[in-house]
């Protein structure tokens, strides 16, 4: 089966587990998910962090908020063990858990009042409970935190002009910092002197791709790794403690309408390009490598299942819902969307990025040759930007 019609098959997939598993069987039936009920974003409206936001500009924060490198990094590894099982724990894994846990945690916690699912464990099972869970919370936004500010302080640094990393784009420095400013004013120009969303949508989308155009002829240099670590941990702090209209949510959402160009784009490219596979369907013991099973579950962890997303539904998500009706779009929905991030990351890495199995086995020889972070993260760039230049 070629790869194009696997996707297409995958994209029929998603449909139907959306229309008919989550908005039909889990929405209806387990949920019973009312319209008329009142969120908590409306009993305990404070315009902080309780806002009762439009679903598809929700639908881009939450999705803007889970969707990172993760999804495409796990599954361009997991792929040493052939395509096939990267593929069916991507999709499958999502349809079955991953977007269940994503929709689960985001209905309790509406009907929680809005609570973390730390506070949910206290109520549910036991105080005890509580406090585990908000150790596991702890950790787990310090390791993303530390995370974020070490990939994005080496994407930033670029201390000498003349020899730039390969790593670093001082090119996003611009853009980055023009969404912060250009998601302020479409936050306080909708919520604030009240004007329509669409029309301040696509200003602030066209702003968005106007400064990534200017940011690459205005790379950003001479600022060290160290300066800009502090930046961003001074950043992380006041964008957690703004109201969440100010700049969190339209920042996400603008955000968002670039994935799905960049997605939009890279799909249409792989139909156009129609390659073949490159990887073997099944690859069960490579060289060096660890049993496929249980790691396949552990290497590809976001894009199919990640317990962080609870966090993001029930932190800042459950406290912006509208409606019960909207969370089958927002937590089901944005779970596919990761999962279509991790889609193309497999297609990319075992049908677009080499053009043959002998080019494909000379990066995926051996576990050492393949889980390199930084090679990794350059199939990945030429595999889809392959797609797109090719158009």
């Amino acid at each position: 089966m070629s790869p194009p019609i696997m996707a297409l098959i995958v994209m029929c997939l998603y449909f139907v587990f959306y229309h008919f598993y989550a908005k039909q069987w889990l929405a209806k039936r387990v949920f019973e998910l009312n319209p008329s009920t009142q969120t908590p974003a409306h009993t305990l409206r404070d315009e902080v962090d309780y806002l009762p936001t439009n679903k598809y500009v929700l639908f881009g924060h939450h999705y803007a908020s889970v969707a990172g490198l993760a999804p495409m990094l796990g599954p361009a590894i997991a792929v040493i063990w052939g395509w096939v099982p990267a593929l069916l724990w991507v999709v499958l894994g999502t349809l079955l858990i991953g977007a269940v846990h994503d929709f689960s945690a985001l209905v309790l916690s509406v009907r929680h009042k809005g609570k973390s699912v730390g506070t949910i464990a206290k109520d549910v099972i036991h105080p005890r409970a509580r406090l585990l869970f908000l150790l596991v919370i702890f950790f787990l936004i310090s390791l993303a935190m530390g995370v974020f500010v070490l990939v994005i302080a080496g994407l930033f640094a670029a201390p000498d002009p003349a020899n730039i990393p390969a790593t670093a784009h001082p090119e996003a420095i611009f853009p980055t910092i023009s969404l912060m400013v250009i998601a302020i004013m479409i936050g306080f120009f909708i919520y604030r002197l009240k004007l329509p969303i669409l029309p301040m949508t696509l200003v602030g989308f066209v702003l968005m791709l106007i400064t990534t155009w200017i940011g690459l002829d205005m790379p950003i240099t001479g600022v060290s790794a160290h300066s800009w670590t502090f930046s961003l941990l001074i950043y992380a702090f006041i964008a957690s403690v703004l109201p969440v209209w100010i700049l969190l949510q339209p920042r996400d959402f603008l955000n968002s309408l670039l994935l799905y160009l960049a997605l939009f784009a890279m799909l249409l490219g792989f139909f156009i390009l129609s390659p073949e596979w490159a990887a073997p369907a099944f690859n069960l013991h490579p060289e060096g490598a660890p049993p496929m099973i249980p790691f396949l579950f552990i290497v590809i962890a976001c894009g199919a299942v990640s317990g962080f997303h609870g966090i993001v539904a029930s932190g800042t998500t459950a406290k912006q819902l509208d409606k019960e009706t909207d969370a089958p779009l927002i937590g089901y929905g944005a779970m596919i969307g990761e999962s279509l991030l991790a889609l193309m990351a497999v297609l990319a890495t075992t049908a677009g990025a080499f053009s043959s199995h002998a080019e494909w086995s000379n990066f995926y020889g051996s576990w050492e040759q393949a889980a390199g972070l930084h090679q990794k993260l350059g199939v990945f760039i030429q595999g889809t930007g392959n797609f797109v230049h090719q158009l």
